[in-house]
């Protein structure tokens, strides 16, 4: 999985979308980087619930998400 940068404005939090996803295709879902967690989120529902994982949880997760 490649993450592309998912713009925002003002103070929010900076949700970087997955390569996976695309403007004109199906949503997919975005990250978010804050002090010592990743925040995850569908994108199709920005406002609705998020999984907070630690970096290390991160970690682990993501080759099962990439398929490597």
């Amino acid at each position: 999985m490649t993450l592309k940068p998912f713009g925002g404005s003002g103070n929010e939090l900076e949700w970087i979308k997955s390569s996976y996803s695309s403007d004109d295709g199906p949503s997919c879902v975005e990250v978010a980087v804050i002090p010592d967690h990743i925040l995850i989120r569908d994108s199709k529902t920005p406002r609705g619930a998020r999984l907070t994982l630690t970096p290390t949880a991160w970690a682990t997760f993501l080759p099962y998400a990439s398929g490597n």
